[in-house]
C-alpha cells in the first residue's frame, strides 16, 4: 500500500508492504521493518543498501543484550539477530529476508547510537 501525507507542508511518501509476518515500512529513502512478539508491535530494523551488502543499523540508541548468529551463518527470515536494549524494553532485530551474515559489527553489553550499522549481509 502507498500513501502520500503532508507534515509542516512537505509531502511523504509512504510505502507499507507485509513480508512473513514483518510489516516493511518506507519513508522516502528509509527502509524500517516492524515485526510482533509477546508485548506487540516492536521496531526491528532498519537497512542501508549498497552495490554487494546490506547493513543492518540501529534505528534507536541502546545497549546490545544478545546477538543471536555467527558470522557466515544463514539465517531464514524472521530469525533474531540480535536483541537491543533501550528505554527499558527489548527490541528484537531480525533478517527481513533469507540471508548470510557477512560480518557482526557489534557485541554483548555494547552501547550504540541510532543509524550505527549492527551487521552486514551478504
Amino acid at each position: 500500500m502507498d500513501f502520500k501525507i503532508k507534515i509542516k507542508n512537505k509531502e511523504h511518501h509512504i510505502e507499507l508492504k507485509e513480508n512473513g509476518g514483518a510489516v516493511k515500512v518506507k519513508v522516502g529513502e528509509k527502509e524500517f521493518v516492524f515485526g510482533k512478539n509477546k508485548e506487540g508491535l516492536i521496531t526491528t530494523q532498519s537497512a542501508k543498501k549498497d552495490s554487494l551488502n546490506k547493513e543492518v543499523i540501529s534505528s534507536l540508541s541502546g545497549v546490545v543484550t544478545n546477538v543471536f548468529v555467527k558470522e557466515g551463518e544463514s539465517v531464514g527470515t524472521g530469525k533474531k539477530f540480535l536483541t537491543l536494549s533501550a528505554m527499558k524494553m527489548e527490541n528484537e532485530i531480525v533478517a527481513e529476508n533469507d540471508c548470510k551474515i557477512k560480518k557482526i559489527l557489534v557485541k554483548e553489553n555494547q552501547q550504540v547510537k541510532e543509524g550505527e550499522g549492527l551487521i552486514i549481509l551478504e
